[in-house]
């Protein structure tokens, strides 16, 4: 956490919710991925992000020093515990940005209650989770997940260094692989979606190709740029990138500090721009 940021606790929907504010501006929510915390996911761009933005980095249901609740980890509670968050701050609307789970998330907000949306940067997310997309090699995988297979790795020592409760981690591993069993198809309710958005994958992401060029004519994001002008969708695939490396990889940190602020701040659509002379 930089010198400068406000760390604060709240109480949000049976949660004690811990979120941290960078900087002043619009407001810019980040949303991260399942087993990761804010400096896992957001320290290398936080202070990018925080030049031109209020940034609110909030830590989800069970992860990193917020508390867990007797309820299920599901899309649906953790929008609304975001929303609740958001109204408890009395921000009317705000950009989001999240990575996988978090990435998720920021989609089922912009569903859920659009009112509080004004983009969405979603990174390997989706608005399809179910065999067809993911594979049945990926689904028979959930199965296998064991929390010693966390043993010596960053998820785990994060865990055991910010929580609460350390000793749930058990917990939070079974009900990650609930949500991971859980598939949906959000086809109809994404395309309702009429923020401007980014999305980002990586070229060798879990999500395949076929998908990402799918989900991107889904929200709209194929066109003829120079005839028709710039879209409100725009896609961004990192080249050899797995899912683990959209921000495990320095070099994709440096990208998305180049790229995000731009799509924050264009204005879009964006009318066809005049030839060079």
């Amino acid at each position: 956490m930089s010198p400068a940021a406000q760390a604060e606790t709240a109480s949000i929907n049976g949660l004690e919710m811990y979120y941290e504010v960078h900087g002043e501006g619009e407001p810019l929510v980040l949303l991260h991925g399942a087993y990761m915390s804010i400096p896992s996911n957001w320290d290398g761009l936080i202070p990018t992000l925080a030049k031109d933005h209020k940034v609110i980095a909030v830590e989800l249901q069970g992860h990193g020093r917020t508390t867990d609740r007797d309820t299920p980890i599901t899309y649906e509670g953790m929008a609304a515990d975001v929303v609740a968050l958001l109204d408890q701050l009395n921000i009317e609307k705000a950009a989001l940005f999240g990575y996988s789970m978090g990435g998720a998330v920021a989609i089922r907000v912009a569903i859920d209650h659009p009112e509080k949306v004004s983009r969405i940067v979603a990174a390997s997310a989706g608005y399809i989770y179910n065999e067809e997309v993911m594979g049945p090699d990926f689904m028979k995988m959930i199965d296998t997940i064991t929390p010693e297979m966390f043993k010596d790795t960053p998820f785990s020592a994060e865990y055991l260094r910010l929580s609460p409760h350390p000793e749930k981690f058990p917990e939070l591993v079974e009900k990650l692989k609930q949500l991971d069993r859980n598939t949906f198809d959000w086809s109809a309710e994404f395309a309702r979606i009429s923020v401007p958005s980014l999305y980002i994958y990586g070229d060798a992401d879990i999500i395949g190709l076929d998908y990402i060029a799918r989900h991107h004519k889904a929200a709209g994001g194929i066109v003829n740029g120079d005839m028709a002008g710039l879209p409100k969708t725009q896609l961004l695939v990192l080249p050899g990138t797995s899912h683990i490396g959209v921000f495990f990889n320095p070099a994709n940190v440096e990208i998305l500090k180049a790229v995000v602020p731009v799509f924050l701040n264009q204005k879009l659509p964006q009318p066809p721009q005049p030839m060079p002379s």
